[in-house]
């Protein structure tokens, strides 16, 4: 991974807004930005001087060889070690990330500089999410790791349909446990999230967690899931049905693919998100279920399930080369069932790149 690319990157938004530093201590902007994938690890970023990275004794080794481009700082007060360092190395002004850091880790923090300064106290300046707006633009060695992970997923779905397992008699909650370890299987370090297997009229909740309801004939069963490989996500949504499908079920289907394919259509450099989003909703809106698709489109995907950018009504901003986003439009009919289906897909200067490869023709079984 190039993390020093990532780390210039940054390093020019800091300069840009007149920070001397930056204090990360989000685990997984700490990781984006060195590649370290410790539980104790922040880094101080800085325009004139060279990085430190800080950690624990626990992690010396491996800091040595995930981070051997940085200078480490080895010491349990890992973030207090650092904003130490930052002030004997005369920074001014020290961008922190105020979504992360505690009313009580702020408070903790001055008071470290204002010890370490014994006279002027650099100021604190938040920096917002700016490594998460970083992280919404994947790079080459991110974009592979999440074609592997959708690759597992698909993997893992298609062997279960021809072994027969997604079947009558057995459980949402067993069939969610062998998708996932079919994934794990397969070499996803584990599930993208708690995976959603919906059953019957369960497949009308969006976010269903599995339980002990059993499959039938008749039902639709919707299968929401992803496998990480390499710390990436993937995400996907297949609806199918047991046994045959019923007219009702055939139409609900074939709107929410028209409604997808628009929204996956609409994926284009400078689209803005909410128009988007508006592409895919407005098929279902004209359709009369517009009270039936209760969520966003769709979202970034990459070291989080769910990160930049949000595609949905209340989004804002426009698409850029290289986003990975999700186009999951849904009709939920309460008490009958419901339909979602949904890919990840990169966009490009072209068409989108699609990295969920199974079969979005209404698979019957």
């Amino acid at each position: 991974m190039n993390t020093a690319g990532r780390r210039e990157r940054l390093r020019a938004i800091a300069a840009e807004r007149g920070l001397d530093a930056v204090l990360v201590t989000d685990l997984l902007n700490v990781r984006y930005l060195t590649g370290f994938t410790g539980s104790n690890g922040a880094l101080l970023l800085r325009t004139g001087q060279p990085d430190l990275f800080g950690t624990d004794g626990r992690y010396t080794t491996q800091a040595a060889t995930q981070v051997p481009d940085v200078e480490v700082v080895v010491e349990r007060g890992t973030v207090a070690a650092l904003a130490r360092a930052a002030v004997r190395g005369g920074a001014g002004r020290i961008g922190f990330e105020s979504h992360v850091v505690t009313v009580d880790g702020l408070a903790g923090l001055e008071e470290v500089l204002a010890d370490a300064a014994g006279g002027t106290v650099p100021e604190l300046t938040s920096i917002r999410r700016a490594v998460e707006q970083l992280r919404a633009v994947k790079d080459d060695d991110e974009i592979d790791a999440l074609r592997r992970a959708c690759a597992v997923a698909d993997a893992a779905l298609a062997e279960l349909a021809a072994e027969g397992a997604l079947r009558p008699g057995r459980t949402e909650l067993q069939v969610g446990r062998e998708l996932d370890a079919r994934m794990m299987h397969l070499g996803a370090e584990g599930p993208s999230f708690e995976t959603i297997v919906a059953a019957g009229a369960n497949s009308a909740i969006p976010h269903h967690r599995p339980d002990s309801t059993v499959l039938r004939d008749g039902d639709f069963l919707k299968l929401d899931f992803g496998a990480t490989v390499d710390g990436y996500h993937s995400d996907m949504t297949r609806t199918l049905v047991l046994g045959h499908a019923a007219d009702w079920q055939r139409e609900v289907y074939e709107l929410v693919a028209a409604s997808q394919a628009a929204g996956r259509a609409a994926l284009a450099v400078g689209a803005d998100v909410v128009a988007v989003d508006a592409a895919a909703r407005d098929v279902i809106a004209a359709a009369g279920h517009a009270e039936h698709f209760s969520h966003g489109l769709g979202h970034g995907v990459g070291l989080e399930i769910h990160e930049a950018p949000g595609i949905g009504p209340l989004g804002a901003g426009t698409l850029t080369v290289g986003m990975a986003v999700t186009v999951e439009p849904g009709v939920y009919l309460p008490g009958h069932g419901g339909v979602r289906i949904e890919d990840t897909l990169v966009v490009t200067d072209d068409e989108p790149e699609l990295l969920t490869l199974t079969s979005k023709e209404l698979l019957v079984l």
